[in-house]
């Protein structure tokens, strides 16, 4: 996500090397480029005006530290900036209430509000929460049958509203329910339309009057651009929202709609929507967002979603073979392609380095190699995972027909393989140096 923008702001930076100061002079033509970045990001006219007078006015004739060049000094204030154009501070859930705490979603049909209520219901249940769905979309029956596959999937109930087709009628009833079943939180998504109408106001006003929710979250496609942040600022002047959820934020590589909905409405972005998937719900936090906009990742975020993901037992079974100089087979190789999955695969991981934008740029079907090395690993008796080197031609071609894929992809396979095990050599031995030279190829779609 970004990419565009880190390619261009990361070469505003180079402009500015050598310079000793940062005047009015050097600033105003890098000031420019980054207007430009920001407009060809697809964000708000008035949100980079603004952006831009409070980047001027910090920047201008602020002494550059002695450790530190004019670019670094200017990169500092953007990202100081652009975090606090998109929030400053994180801004969770506010559940504070007496149960059942109602979370309202609102949002055009398309959005991503049914699976947002199933990805909420999700990480609410890891926080412990007993969580009810609910959905109040009568003219879409798909919906409803939708949010109902995804409580069953995730093992969360689902309000079963019978005949009804009133929707306050059907979230009165949920709403009780839930209170004589001592939920803590109902999860109500609505019916939503191609484009904002008055009739779709008048019914989310309707439910958000009988239910009094504690919080009521605008779902929105990031993918929109400007559409997104006009669609938000319509249903911020129509009811009293207390956070937005940005959908499909991993496949926005411009990344206006993040830049421009707080300002524009006012509101906090809570959560952002990344992956099919239903883990791939993060909350946001505007500094960490700023700093993988400039190139400079998001380690925390990392960190976080690795502890959360990872299997340790399996992490340390791994780590106690490799320190007593056991070989590491096919059996390891697909325990670690199963945890970078968990962890929403090789691209998610990418976004989160530091320097990513300025590392050799991923083609996008990483992943799909991945998915690819499993099947084939699968296609494999426990026998061969154990000893491949027990894996000749006839082997080959009897895996490669399994997994189906030609026997060239199982040779690319075994070839990784042995960089990597060769690289766990290196480890049980402690030469970092020469482990570090030897991870160079030894992911799919890597060179």
């Amino acid at each position: 996500m970004f990419e565009n923008l880190t390619g261009r702001l990361a070469g505003v930076v180079k402009s500015l090397r050598g310079q000793a100061r940062i005047t009015e002079a050097n600033i105003q033509d890098t000031l420019r480029q980054v207007r430009m970045a920001l407009l060809e990001a697809d964000v708000a006219l008035p949100v980079v005006k603004h952006f831009i007078d409070d980047v001027r006015i910090k920047a201008l004739g602020a002494d550059v530290l002695q450790s530190l060049t004019p670019g670094q000094a200017l990169i500092g204030i953007v990202h100081e900036e652009l975090a606090r154009l998109m929030g400053g501070e994180a801004a969770d859930l506010n559940l504070a209430a007496q149960p059942p705490a109602v979370i309202l979603m609102a949002g055009l049909q398309g959005s991503g509000k049914t699976t947002s209520s199933g990805k909420l219901a999700r990480l609410l249940k890891s926080r412990k929460k007993k969580v009810l769905l609910a959905s109040c979309d009568v003219y879409r029956p798909a919906a409803i049958d939708q949010l109902r596959q995804l409580g069953k999937q995730l093992d969360v109930a689902f309000f079963e509203a019978g005949d009804s087709t009133d929707p306050a009628a059907i979230a009165q009833a949920a709403q009780d329910h839930a209170r004589k079943q001592f939920f803590d939180v109902l999860i109500v998504d609505t019916a939503g339309r191609l484009a904002i109408d008055e009739a779709m106001m008048a019914e989310i006003r309707a439910l958000h009057t009988a239910l009094n929710p504690v919080e009521t979250l605008f779902v929105v496609d990031a993918m929109q651009g400007q559409d997104a942040v006009n669609v938000a600022k319509a249903f911020s002047d129509a009811l009293p929202l207390t956070g937005v959820i940005l959908t499909k934020l991993d496949g926005d590589a411009r990344g206006g709609a993040a830049l421009s909905v707080r300002h524009i409405t006012g509101k906090p972005i809570k959560f952002v929507g990344v992956g099919e998937k239903s883990d791939g719900l993060e909350p946001f936090h505007p500094e960490r967002m700023a700093s993988r906009i400039l190139g400079m990742g998001d380690v925390l975020s990392l960190v976080e979603q690795a502890q959360a993901s990872i299997d340790v037992a399996e992490a340390k079974k791994l780590a106690d073979k490799v320190k007593k100089g056991k070989n590491f087979d096919l059996e390891d190789f697909k325990s670690q392609i199963i945890q970078m999955r968990k962890m929403g695969g090789l691209s998610a991981l990418m976004d989160k380095l530091p320097g990513a934008g300025q590392m050799p740029q991923l083609s996008g079907n990483e992943d799909k190699a991945i998915n690819r090395v499993e099947g084939i690993i699968n296609s494999m008796t426990r026998q061969e995972r154990r000893q491949p080197e027990l894996i000749k031609a006839s082997r080959k071609r009897r895996i490669a027909a399994g997994a189906g894929v030609q026997v060239q992809e199982v040779n690319k396979l075994l070839n990784q393989f042995e960089q990597a095990q060769k690289m766990m050599k290196m480890m049980s031995k402690g030469g970092l140096g020469k482990m570090m030279r030897g991870m160079k190829g030894m992911l799919p779609g890597m060179k």
